[in-house]
């Protein structure tokens, strides 16, 4: 706001969130049955964006056999304890960027 006594103007500032993009995408897993399976890829920046893990098309969420976890830029998905039917594609989205393994 600018006030000079007699007359006033106000404005105001407005930002978008950038979108992050991933710098490091998810690699194969090749592990035993019922062993843990562990992925993880990382973004450009911490983002407030929704991000979200799919097992085939299947979104997953945390609970006791899938643990999602979010560190800072770094987002990592624990498959516990797979069975041969865990057997797929693994796939992280985060606004139009997506990467799978």
């Amino acid at each position: 706001t600018c006030d000079t006594g007699d007359r006033q103007s106000t404005a105001a500032v407005h930002l978008k969130e950038a979108a992050a993009t991933i710098v490091e995408r998810l690699k194969d897993v090749a592990t035993f049955e019922g062993q843990d399976a562990v992925f993880e890829c990382r973004l450009s920046r911490e983002t407030a964006q929704e991000a979200q893990w799919f097992l085939g098309d299947v979104p997953l969420q945390s609970n006791e056999m899938n643990e999602i976890r979010v560190q800072g830029t770094r987002h990592s998905l624990i498959l516990r304890k797979v069975t041969l039917e865990d057997c797929g594609s693994i796939s992280f989205r985060v606004g139009q960027h997506s990467s799978a393994a």
